[in-house]
């Protein structure tokens, strides 16, 4: 299939398929960083820091999406003042080598705290240049697309953000079986955000061959190309409405519903729920990759019965479904209470001997591998810091949890239905911008709603749950309400405003 304007050569499907690439690896870059917050915690901060490294390093990779918003301005303008192409290219070569020198910044032991603030600095690089990148791809594809399809043709690009998560935690995944669970947490961590160097250069040289969006173009050519984007979009009351329409009413609930289905999840279960490193990767791996088509499977079907309704569908079922869907996560990994009647098997202990933080009380690690008659197993971890005056402090630990043949399912079925509510908020909420805007300004005025909402009310998920989960008082699902809240209000927002029309012109 071509595209509408018979100056311009390439097809649709080049077209999707050279700015699908681009952005799938800056959605690489970009989660990496989230996949490994534990390992990165430990690494950037001393070794005594405990819970709030893992905080810390989870308030830094949010610093990322809090910046989107003022890339978003930057980069839109500059993609409705000198096009779409060399735009998104230039986001492309940000993002690509911030990630590369994350992958060679020096650990605390090395450095100290110059360690986090220059990953906080190239991480604020990373969340301007994703700022810019998401709005030209989507634009550019949708002025290419053929009317009447423009919900499917555009929903490829929104797989990119899942294909990007689903490619860093098979990268991840990967380099850690092959180095071995030791040397990847001291130095294999850094392979995944060094491969990236190799991906963007890939992507670079095919986005060189891509020609100027046909719109912009055509734009362009009639001199009516918007000289202040930015004054457009926000100071015209119509305009402004729209773009806050826009943020409260879809893309504040879909990023919500976004990073809880795909980050929180898989933190809650590494974190909360204690199961194995490579078990919560595999289950999120496997969600996704059954999940997946649907994105095409809603953005098509947009094309037919409009846009608003299945995004606001998918926010409702957030709201109705998550507190039990991650209750059970608590259930079926209660290990503790399981072994009081059905344990089938401990191994020989793990006795090691050394010196505790302070160097001068004794410490004693005891490890044990317990199996339960399900099939599930788990690691004991008891440690004993012995005082010099024989004072002994012991503490018990639960990890690498393991589940069984039915409880695996039944947890990788709920991860995938999560996902799948992501497919069909997140499915048509490109086309659904793009028409919301005239070409001048569109750019410009799609990107700022899309950061605020995906990236900071969105990317604040992991974030803000897990620090309201760990206040005196809260439970393990005390950090939900903050997903539920927002999806529930943008829900009403979007219900009453929003209206279901397609339209078909984006040409003007």
């Amino acid at each position: 299939m071509r595209s509408d304007n018979p100056n311009v050569t390439q097809s649709i499907t080049q077209v999707i398929a050279a700015s699908s690439l681009g952005t799938l690896i800056e959605w690489y870059d970009f989660y990496i960083f989230g996949s490994l917050a534990v390992i990165i915690g430990q690494q950037l901060f001393p070794s005594d820091a405990g819970a709030s490294a893992l905080i810390n390093t989870l308030a830094i990779f949010a610093a990322g999406f809090i910046v989107r918003p003022f890339g978003a301005l930057v980069f839109g303008r500059l993609g409705d003042l000198i096009g779409r192409k060399y735009t998104f290219l230039l986001t492309l070569v940000l993002m690509g080598g911030s990630t590369f020198l994350i992958g060679l910044i020096p650990s605390y032991s090395s450095i100290g705290y110059a360690a986090p603030i220059l990953v906080l600095i190239l991480r604020l690089v990373q969340g301007l240049a994703l700022g810019g990148e998401y709005g030209g791809a989507a634009t550019y594809v949708a002025e290419h697309a053929p009317v009447g399809k423009r919900g499917f043709f555009t929903s490829w690009i929104q797989t990119t953000a899942t294909l990007g998560l689903f490619l860093s935690l098979g990268i991840i995944v990967l380099t850690k079986n092959l180095l071995g669970s030791e040397a990847f947490a001291d130095w294999g961590w850094r392979i995944p955000f060094l491969v990236s160097i190799l991906l963007v250069g890939v992507s670079i040289y095919i986005r060189m061959k891509m020609h100027e969006s046909p719109v912009f173009t055509k734009l362009k050519a009639e001199g009516k190309v918007s000289s202040n984007p930015l004054k457009e979009s926000f100071q015209k009351k119509a305009n402004f409405k729209m773009v806050l329409l826009a943020l409260f009413g879809a893309t504040m609930g879909q990023g919500v519903i976004w990073y809880t289905g795909q980050f929180y999840a898989q933190s809650f279960l590494e974190n909360t729920c204690k199961l194995d490193f490579n078990e919560s990767r595999y289950i999120l791996l496997w969600a996704i990759f059954f999940a997946t088509p649907f994105f095409v499977v809603f953005g098509s079907w947009s094309d037919k019965v409009g846009r608003k309704w299945i995004m606001l569908t998918g926010m409702l079922l957030g709201v109705i479904c998550y507190r039990p869907i991650y209750q059970y996560f608590i259930d079926a990994t209660n290990v503790r209470e399981f072994e009081k009647t059905s344990l089938a098997n401990v191994s020989e202990p793990v006795i090691e001997r050394g010196l505790a933080a302070d160097r001068t009380d004794s410490l004693v690690t005891t490890m044990v591998v317990k199996t339960l008659a399900s099939g599930m197993t788990f690691r004991e971890v008891k440690t004993e810091i012995i005082s010099p005056d024989s004072e002994v402090t012991e503490q018990v630990v639960i990890k690498d949890v393991t589940l069984s043949g039915s409880t695996y399912i039944m947890v990788i079925f709920l991860v995938f239905f999560q996902v799948l509510l992501v497919t069909m908020v997140y499915g048509p909420i490109a086309a659904f911008l793009v028409e919301l805007f005239p070409t001048q300004i569109r750019y410009t005025s799609m990107s700022l709603p899309y950061h605020i909402g995906n990236g900071v009310f969105g990317g604040l998920v992991p974030f803000i749950a897990t620090l309201v989960a760990s206040f005196s008082g809260s439970t393990p699902l005390s950090g939900l309400w903050y997903p539920i809240g927002i999806a529930a209000l943008s829900f009403v927002i979007g219900a009453v405003y929003i209206n279901n029309r397609v339209d078909n012109n984006v040409m003007d």
